[in-house]
């Protein structure tokens, strides 16, 4: 603690007289739509660091999530953020300016329709309105690659770039015939549509290797189970995300960070069952990006 406080110190960029008030450490972490995943992991992780770093003011962005959480944090924008693993470069810069503290969870891509709707396979979104994600988001990246793969890129599928929220509107309206979104189980923003419409879920598990082989090891194949959303058991297309940092953040900070986040996994899976399947073995698996000097340090101390 007291080199948390010295850190804090430091940051601030104290003067010389001793009663002079210091500015808080700010700490923004990049996260995605209110009822998805990252918001709610965030929100959770914003307040744990507030109540256990002094002098540390953290606080949630709502964002389009992955793509621009990546940008939002290597511009300096945010301190910490949410990432899909596939939304990052094959091979990191010789310099990067983004760093991982951990990899928390699987994002798995959900594309969610209506039970009595027209839509069962993937080939079924041929000519048909689907919202792909945000433009910045992470669901984007994956549903954009899938339809390809699938050779239903280009016009073959009327697409719409709407946010998780929106997308969840657009289909209970009639607007769209199918969504796509990709997010840890629960995804809340589904839960609340599965408690007023009946869903369908498609299922996506032979479009694993043929992404593998498009774009990356990554993907890998993970199961919806009927017990999440009261919807058909599907296996669907899924890649792990990370938990990033800016580069020049201080690595004690980035330390405390890290210890909190591996530490507390209880308290934070409160907020979302997700960050309870956290370990710290799996966390520094976060290939292609390297860990934050910081995260790197407390997981060497504690050798998982």
């Amino acid at each position: 603690m007291a080199l948390v406080l010295l850190l804090v110190s430091a940051l601030a960029g104290l003067a010389g007289c001793r009663d002079e008030p210091t500015e808080p450490v700010r700490i923004r972490i990049a996260t995605g739509s209110p009822t998805a995943v990252y918001h709610a992991f965030g929100q959770s992780l914003a307040a744990l660091l507030n109540r256990e770093l002094p002098g540390v003011q953290a606080s949630v962005e709502v964002t389009a999530a992955s793509a621009q959480n990546v940008r939002l944090v290597g511009s300096g924008q945010a301190e910490l953020g949410f990432t899909q693993a596939d939304v990052l470069p094959p091979r990191a810069p010789e310099h990067p300016t983004v760093l991982a503290v951990a990899r928390v969870y699987d994002d798995l891509l959900h594309l969610v329709t209506t039970a009595g709707g027209p839509v069962r396979t993937l080939a079924d979104l041929r000519g048909r309105r689907v919202s792909v994600g945000a433009d910045g988001s992470g669901t984007e990246v994956t549903a954009s690659r899938l339809l390809a793969v699938a050779q239903l890129g280009g016009d073959q599928v009327h697409q719409e770039h709407l946010g998780l929220d929106a997308s969840v509107a657009a289909l209970r309206a009639g607007q769209i015939d199918a969504f796509f979104f990709s997010g840890g189980l629960p995804v809340r923003g589904v839960t609340e549509l599965a408690g007023s419409t009946s869903l369908r879920m498609v299922d996506l598990g032979d479009w694993t290797e043929p992404l593998r082989r498009g774009y990356g090891q990554v993907y890998v194949t993970r199961d919806i189970p009927r017990s999440v959303y009261g919807a058909n058991p599907v296996s669907t297309v899924a890649n792990p995300n990370y938990l990033i940092a800016r580069a020049d953040l201080p690595a004690a900070l980035v330390r405390e960070v890290t210890r909190l986040l591996m530490e507390r996994r209880e308290e934070l899976a409160a907020a979302h069952p997700a960050a309870g399947r956290m370990s710290p073995r799996a966390a520094i698996v976060t290939t292609p990006l390297p860990l934050h000097p910081g995260a790197a340090d407390w997981y060497r101390a504690t050798k998982p």
